[in-house]
């Protein structure tokens, strides 16, 4: 079953980020894994959130594969830098 990571994320410091957002490309696609959108938050519908809100939306193969990716020497070391850099909260759909 194919497996969505779906993340939320606030920046509040854009070249701390840009680090986190450096060390992670190509991480993903070792794991299978496609991005399916990225992008600022156009309009909220229902419901707000912060101003600058980004949304990803990545797809893997299943549920292990992403988890693999979360897991992995690479992504745990760009991580530091999101930690220090945004708000982000991280979902797993399975479909």
């Amino acid at each position: 079953m194919a497996a969505y990571l779906i993340a939320t994320v606030h920046i509040t410091d854009p070249e701390v980020f840009a680090l986190y957002a450096k060390g992670i490309a190509g991480v993903s696609e070792k794991f299978q894994g496609t991005s399916i959108v990225k992008g600022p938050v156009a309009e909220f519908l229902e419901g707000d959130g912060p101003a600058g809100e980004r949304v990803v939306v990545s797809r893997f193969p299943d549920a292990a594969a992403a988890k693999a990716y979360l897991a992995s020497p690479e992504y745990q070391a760009a991580r530091v830098y999101r930690m220090q850099s945004a708000d982000c909260t991280m979902r797993l759909l399975v479909d």
